[in-house]
């Protein structure tokens, strides 16, 4: 009886899946954009009857945004207004998902627009966590050798 080999093939490598390329923004256009949302925020803001809107530049600040916008509602139903309305506008316009917290109570709401964070407050709950204080505290003067472990 002659013995015949069967040879198994090797299976075909799939090609290997390209890498997207990551085109990167030079800084000073990605720093236009950021501003640009900024305004576009709180002119959405004004346009809903924000009050008091206040800007605070983050940036060497901390690394979860560039920019935080503060403003306050006249009530909890219209500080949810804003909030819905501005991540119906940011979906639509910008094309940006924005992430909320807060809107079952409507006492103070965030949003998170990625480079900018949005806070909403109503009267009372603005003046009792002052956010413009902390975060408008100049932190380049602050020496933290004194908070070094041993």
């Amino acid at each position: 009886m002659k013995k015949t080999s069967t040879t198994a093939t090797k299976p075909k490598k799939a090609p290997a899946a390209k890498k997207a390329a990551t085109v990167k923004k030079p800084a000073k256009v990605a720093a236009k954009e950021r501003a640009e949302l900024q305004d576009f925020i709180s002119a959405s803001l004004d346009s809903d009857k924000a009050q008091n809107i206040v800007s605070i530049d983050l940036k060497g600040k901390t690394a979860i945004a560039d920019y935080m916008l503060i403003a306050t509602g006249t009530s909890s139903r219209h500080v949810a207004g804003m909030a819905q309305k501005l991540r119906d506008k940011l979906s639509v316009e910008r094309k940006i998902k924005a992430q909320v917290e807060g809107l079952d109570t409507g006492d103070w709401v965030i949003v998170d627009a990625g480079d900018v964070i949005v806070h909403l407050f109503r009267e009372e709950v603005r003046m009792f966590y002052n956010l413009e204080k902390l975060w408008g505290a100049d932190f380049s003067t602050v020496n933290y050798t004194l908070y070094q472990s041993v």
